[in-house]
């Protein structure tokens, strides 16, 4: 893609006889909201000092010397030089690259195919998947995908959490009261029954925790018949997460969860005593992370049980190992800040300077009616649920809009699971939002259903226009209400950049929408089939509006159904 705010910068540096390097230029350079101010815009002010003239002059003079070739026009406005790029020029090449490319429009090879493990998701066996699993999920897969468009490797690791004392007591629990026809016929509801039960019973029978100690302690030392049902739980549980992952389209690369680092724990306590950072604080094992001004990193509880920091060392260790990896990110909530900061400090603290590699992208909290879903408040939304009625939702719209649509049920399943993942990425990764299904399954406002909606309708034209363009022959478009538009495919290539820098698939999201936003305003201001000399111009702005909002609903994880 052509930087046209280069060319912008290149203009303004051979007026200005070498006052500020082009680098310097381009950082100043800005993009006016309004297009009738140009495309872009150079402010004099930031040359005011050095020519000690009033900007409003400089932007004059600057003016009458800039080489206008190339743009429409260039013009003082005030303190700033506006720039307006040639219109037919640029459609022309922004739409033949978009038709060139197709939906590899804006790879990147920066990562240079280096992998890049993302822990994501990691939902706990024997318990339902919830809405609050949904953030880590989808923002790790949109990630995920954000980085392979730029030329990275991404291994999605579902970090289960499989193992741990619940474990013994959902063994007691099923040992009590548990039926293996009840578990094969709903594995997590069972589980999740016996397990409830438990801690309701142990109220009365505290003798209950010390047998469930008693199973834990010989699952730990790999008695057969608790690993048995140790590996039975997981495998239910997995397969109850999988109808899930399947809806939502996301596949991993490896499931080794909490239990796959229990034999590579010993290693990090070794390294630790070797480098004499352990160190006793009454009576348990820490680092003092002082210097970072951290708490003291919890290594070993006074009875020698390890912790989940040591765990996590262990993980970051073995990924090093495995993927060498470029980066190494961790998409997990924002309660989680401290303990990411101390696992980094404690890499450090060890030699381990790839710590620095390592990120954590934290995320809000979904609520409900401004309050937090919680489990113990009785505030829980099962995930599955949700998509059900997101599901059911977008059918009877579809329904209402386009009785005769072929294939509904998949389109509605797409429509409506898009709709929860799109509800969810298009709110900035860091803030807390609330989730009211109706106002996510709508087909109006800035919404995933819209989006998709826009795609369908570039697609509906194109098969009525019956004309294939070739991107070897595209004129460009003279029409100024193509222009918003056009404007914005040309800035899908830097947007995902943006995406991928701020680890924050919002920024694709609200792309898609200001995209689907310009081009029904074109279309509801121009006529598209219309026999004239721009008739395959219009339609290859029709085609790389199908091919843009298709890519980056793909980059979301969201499908672009063809007919809605």
């Amino acid at each position: 893609m052509k930087d046209y705010k280069q060319q912008v910068a290149d203009a303004v540096y051979q007026a200005i006889d070498g006052q500020l390097s082009v680098d310097e230029i381009a950082q100043k350079i800005e993009r006016p909201k309004d297009l009738k101010l140009g495309d872009y815009a150079f402010p004099a002010f930031v040359l005011a000092k050095v020519l000690r003239k009033a900007p409003q002059m400089i932007a004059k003079e600057l003016v009458e010397k800039i080489d206008q070739t190339g743009f429409e026009k260039v013009e003082a406005v005030g303190p700033y030089i506006n720039f307006f790029l040639d219109k037919e020029l640029v459609s022309q090449e922004i739409l033949t690259e978009v038709l060139t490319e197709k939906e590899h429009f804006g790879d990147k090879t920066t990562g240079n195919k280096r992998q890049v493990p993302i822990d994501m998701s990691s939902p706990n066996i024997a318990k339902p998947m919830s809405m609050g699993h949904l953030r880590s999920t989808v923002i790790g897969n949109s990630i995920a995908l954000l980085m392979e468009k730029s030329g990275y490797q991404p291994v999605k690791i579902n970090h289960l959490g499989d193992w741990g004392t619940q474990f013994g007591k959902l063994m007691r629990a099923y040992e009590l009261w548990g039926s293996e026809e009840e578990v094969k016929n709903d594995p997590i509801n069972a589980l999740l029954g016996y397990y409830v039960r438990f801690h309701k019973e142990d109220v009365e029978n505290p003798e209950l925790d010390d047998e469930a100690r008693e199973w834990f302690r010989r699952l730990e030392a790999g008695d057969e018949e608790a690993t048995r049902l140790w590996k039975w739980f997981r495998e239910e549980s997995l397969k109850a997460f999988t109808t899930v992952y399947d809806r939502l389209g996301i596949e991993f690369d490896s499931y080794n969860g909490e239990a796959f680092y229990n034999d590579k724990m010993d290693e990090v306590v070794e390294i630790l005593e070797e480098k004499g950072l352990l160190k006793e604080s009454q009576g348990a094992q820490i680092v003092d992370l002082s210097e970072y001004d951290l708490n003291p990193a919890l290594i070993k509880k006074t009875d020698g049980a390890t912790l989940y920091i040591t765990r996590d060392l262990a993980a970051a260790i073995y990924r090093k190992r495995t993927y060498d990896f470029a980066q190494s990110l961790y998409v997990v909530g924002n309660e989680q800040s401290n303990h990411f900061k101390q696992l980094k400090a404690v890499l450090k603290e060890m030699g381990y300077d790839w710590s620095d590699d390592i990120h954590h992208i934290p995320f809000g909290l979904i609520t409900q009616g401004g309050k937090k879903l919680s489990t113990r408040s009785g505030r829980v939304i099962l995930l599955e649920k949700v998509l059900d009625d997101a599901v059911a939702l977008a059918k009877e719209q579809i329904e209402a809009k386009n009785p005769t649509l072929a294939d509904k049920e998949a389109v509605a399943e797409a429509v409506g699971t898009g709709a929860v993942v799109f509800h969810d990425l298009k709110n900035e990764r860091l803030n807390n939002f609330d989730f009211d299904l109706e106002e996510v399954v709508r087909f109006e406002g800035e919404t995933g259903p819209y989006v998709q909606y826009s795609h369908a309708r570039a697609m509906s034209i194109l098969r009525k226009a019956q004309k294939t363009v070739d991107p070897t022959k595209i004129s460009g478009l003279s029409d100024p209400n193509a222009w918003e538009t056009v404007r914005l495919l040309g800035e899908f290539p830097e947007t995902i950049a943006r995406a991928v820098a701020e680890y924050e698939p919002s920024v694709i999201a609200k792309y898609a929408i200001h995209l689907a936003k310009a081009f029904n305003k074109y279309y509801a201001h121009s006529k598209i089939l219309v026999e004239d000399d721009q008739l395959e111009a219009r339609l290859a702005l029709v085609q790389s509006v199908a091919v843009v909002l298709k890519e980056a609903l793909r980059l979301l994880g969201v499908k672009a159904p063809d007919e809605m």
